[in-house]
């Protein structure tokens, strides 16, 4: 996997990652961890040390929440719209940063360095700039009471004060942008924990929200696990919601913890998506559609179309095509311009897929392409797709998080009441595919799908302003748009006596 078409390193890059350990951004300055602990952050295409990290521990949670407190005392008081001003100056360095922050977005996750420039990075700006125009626009509302006529009655949205946000790996720019923007244009403050594996984007971040001339304090970023400092954050007392995106689990031990003092939680957590392909769908569309909803980012994303559901009057035909261009698929190094699927972010989750992939032809799958991880150096698994699939299976049940996708015909007799029984069959939620032609049939399965977001003839899109968030075990609390904000103000009604 020699990158014969590197892409050369940004100089702003090379000089970020030889400065030394990237240290924690607290009040406004860059600062040791306490203990002095440090962590390595590694390159997954070639298992080599990117550069290592300050571990924070509760200690550094303690003083992050305590320069959150004295920011929104400044923060909340600040105009909306100059808070706008400063989400919108911070965009704008972003974009003038892009390059930097997709190379280090694909050197820290291995995601190929096209997905990054051309979705990871300015998704993660639209979105910074969407809500830097929602600033001036949370409201609340007079309310006429039955009370009296000289009874005035108005409702106020107000920030929530200093929140906690830990973000996943899989998209760690895009991820920190959906949590940050939200948070901030209500007036909140934040600590935010980046993910372990990816902690890089979030730190050379903080250096723009610096630049950008965010009062001190305002957004502080702290690296380091989940057992440690992320357990920290959402234990804090003085804390006043977490916002959580990462696996079921661990969301569900944030619900438990969060219960010791009441903390606002919102979970979006993992999933194991339905995409179904009625006969009657334009399939120059479906295939490639099916493709992307799987492969994309290697699979390492929460809402990937990991089942796929077929009609057994196309199932061959769709089957041949998908491993056809599957099988063609360049895999390398995510700084290769001709990359098309990377590696996958970590050893341990190289060996989670590796043990589904065992797990599936134990189970008795057969693996159509792939189906065997490859060699070091680099965590690369090769895009696989298993047939001979029951719905019963662990590869057809557990989410996998891989480039790893079961399918699994359906036929005839009633059709879509079947399929989607068995696409509802499951104990997540998040998000589901529908291909067809049909308009009524289209509305009546998006309809009837047990989740948060139904994509019918495309797959994952995404816009700042349409919420996302999961049904069932998926989560719950819905991102973008001025569903978000609802995460971030609480309502306070003022009753005035007139009289």
């Amino acid at each position: 996997m020699a990158e014969s078409t590197a892409v050369k390193l940004d100089p702003r890059v090379q000089q970020f990652l030889e400065g030394g350990p990237k240290r924690l951004f607290i009040g406004g300055e860059f600062v040791e961890a306490e203990s002095g602990k440090t962590f390595p952050t590694i390159n997954p295409a070639t298992s080599e040390v990117l550069a290592h990290v300050c571990e924070a521990d509760q200690t550094d949670v303690e003083l992050a929440v305590q320069a959150a407190e004295r920011a929104f005392a400044v923060w909340s008081k600040v105009s909306p719209s100059d808070r706008g001003k400063l989400l919108w100056k911070l965009a704008d360095l972003m974009e003038a940063n892009l390059e930097a922050l997709a190379q280090l977005d694909t050197l820290d996750n291995g995601k190929p360095i096209r997905e990054t420039r051309h979705a990871d990075v300015p998704l993660s700006i639209e979105h910074i700039r969407y809500y830097a125009g929602w600033t001036t626009k949370i409201h609340g509302e007079v309310i006429n009471n039955s009370v009296s006529p000289n009874m005035l009655t108005y409702t106020r949205r107000e920030p929530l004060g200093v929140v906690g946000q830990i973000i996943p790996w899989n998209f760690p720019l895009l991820m920190l942008s959906w949590k940050i923007a939200a948070a901030l244009a209500a007036g909140n403050t934040v600590v935010l924990k980046s993910a372990e594996q990816t902690p890089l984007t979030a730190l050379y971040m903080a250096h723009l929200i610096q630049e950008a001339g965010f009062p001190g304090g305002v957004v502080n970023i702290l690296s380091g696990d989940g057992p440690n400092t992320g357990a920290a954050i959402v234990k804090h007392p003085r804390i006043r919601k977490i916002a959580f995106t990462g696996s079921t689990e661990v969301g569900k031990l944030i619900m438990r913890e969060s219960a010791s003092n009441l903390k606002c939680i919102s979970l979006e957590l993992g999933g194991k998506s339905p995409n179904i392909i009625f006969p009657d769908a334009d399939f120059t569309k479906a295939v490639p559609g099916a493709l992307l909803g799987i492969f994309f980012n290697q699979g390492q994303v929460c809402c990937a179309g990991s089942r796929l559901f077929v009609h057994k009057k196309v199932y061959d035909n769709v089957l041949a095509d998908m491993s056809s261009y599957a099988s063609k698929l360049k895999q390398g190094p995510g700084l290769d311009h001709s990359t098309e699927i990377g590696p996958l972010v970590s050893d341990e989750q190289y060996n989670r897929v590796s043990y589904y992939l065992n797990k599936g032809r134990e189970e008795g799958a057969n693996a159509l392409i792939g189906g065997k991880p490859l060699d070091g150096p680099g965590y690369f698994v090769p895009p696989t797709i298993f047939t001979d699939v029951s719905d019963e299976m662990s590869i057809a049940r557990e989410e996998i998080f891989g480039p790893v996708v079961t399918a699994l015909p359906f036929s005839d007799e009633d059709q879509i009441a079947d399929v989607i029984r068995r696409a509802n069959d499951t104990e997540y939620g998040l998000a589901a595919g529908v291909w067809t032609t049909d308009v009524k049939k289209a509305h009546r399965v998006a309809h009837a799908l047990e989740a948060g977001t139904v994509w019918v003839n495309c797959y994952n899109s995404f816009d700042a302003s349409v919420p996302f968030g999961g049904y069932k075990q998926s989560g719950f609390g819905r991102e973008n748009g001025s569903y978000a904000l609802e995460l971030y103000t609480q309502v306070k009604a003022v009753w005035m006596n007139l009289d």
